[in-house]
């Protein structure tokens, strides 16, 4: 026993020095990484005081859902939220906001657009990727493409004037449709049945573009002789695609549905708040458009609005913690 104990500390000395020098080394390694990325670091530097002033740094303001806020007292000297007999109810905001029958309209609203959104217009440019990847002329297929995402660049404001004057039922190219060819005189922008269609049609139309955009770069990672080998054995462009290209795209497609899924408790308030109208408050209303009118129309109270923002924003997180844990649990991909 007394030979075993003298050993151990002989052979913990003779340890020590080696994993020290491994240690030593790997910091010596870093250290010139990162003198030799220099550049690229001071680069990344000033995004991340970036992210962190305009970001980060505004986070405080989230105590004014827990406060009733006074612009005279700020943020931090306004008084904490009483109910009426004096205590502290520091929820009082979020219990207000699911009594509040707009509230609980919104929030529908948010989920069924949302929710459209991501089931039609999700597969769309995955589709047009494939397509576009089969065209073999090159100068057709770069104008192609520049036509398709060239309106992501319009803001809503533009893009929402031109819809109107499509859609104006007097003077509008859908006016003209209607008193001579026929068509049902609708005024999309006002009829309830057919403005979350509208609402889904173009924001499809504006965004499917740019989205394809990464799954043609994930194509291009694609080894060819994957194809070769394929063609090789007999195989068409339908088993091709089927067997080689949507499982390379595959990753991308995870990701991608990971975030569109954490997105579906957000809303484009540009293009709801540029398009819609009181005759479609019923069916159109979201979160983002509700929390406005409480800001800045039909109330000030800053306070509510917060939380709601608050809720609106700790729900997509929890959708994309839950959708990532779903799709690593089933594949092998996922964001961590």
């Amino acid at each position: 026993m007394a030979e075993k104990q003298n050993e151990m500390p002989t052979a913990q000395a003779e340890v020590l020095p080696l994993v020290l020098g491994k240690k030593q080394s790997r910091f010596k390694r870093t250290l010139k990484e990162c003198k030799r990325h220099s550049l690229l670091l001071v680069m990344a530097g000033f995004v991340l005081v970036w992210y962190f002033i305009f970001l980060y740094g505004p986070m405080y303001g989230l105590l004014m859902a827990f406060k009733d806020f006074s612009f005279r007292k700020g943020v931090f000297g306004s008084n904490w939220k009483m109910d009426k007999k004096g205590n502290l109810d520091l929820f009082a905001n979020f219990t207000r906001m699911f009594k509040d029958h707009a509230f609980l309209r919104a929030f529908r609203n948010t989920f069924v657009i949302s929710g459209l959104k991501l089931l039609i217009g999700f597969p769309v440019p995955i589709v047009f990727a494939l397509l576009l990847n089969e065209i073999r002329n090159r100068r057709y297929k770069k104008l192609v493409q520049t036509v398709s995402y060239l309106p992501y660049f319009i803001s809503w404001i533009v893009l929402s004037g031109i819809m109107r004057q499509i859609l104006n039922l007097e003077y509008g190219l859908y006016g003209y449709l209607v008193r001579y060819l026929g068509f049902p005189d609708i005024n999309f922008l006002t009829y309830r049945p057919t403005f979350r269609g509208l609402l889904v049609i173009s924001s499809i139309w504006r965004n499917f573009g740019w989205s394809s955009i990464i799954y043609l770069a994930a194509l291009g990672g694609i080894d060819g002789q994957l194809y070769e080998a394929a063609e090789i054995d007999g195989a068409g462009r339908w088993k091709k695609a089927i067997h080689i290209t949507l499982p390379g795209l595959a990753p991308v497609i995870v990701i991608q549905l990971i975030l569109q899924v954490g997105t579906i408790v957000g809303d484009d308030f540009n293009q709801i708040f540029n398009l819609y109208g009181v005759p479609v408050y019923e069916v159109a209303d979201v979160i983002g458009t509700y929390t406005y009118r409480q800001s800045f129309q039909d109330s000030t109270d800053f306070s509510y609005s917060t939380a709601v923002g608050l809720m609106q924003n700790t729900l997509s997180f929890v959708l994309i913690i839950i959708t990532n844990w779903i799709t690593s649990k089933f594949s092998e991909y996922g964001i961590w």
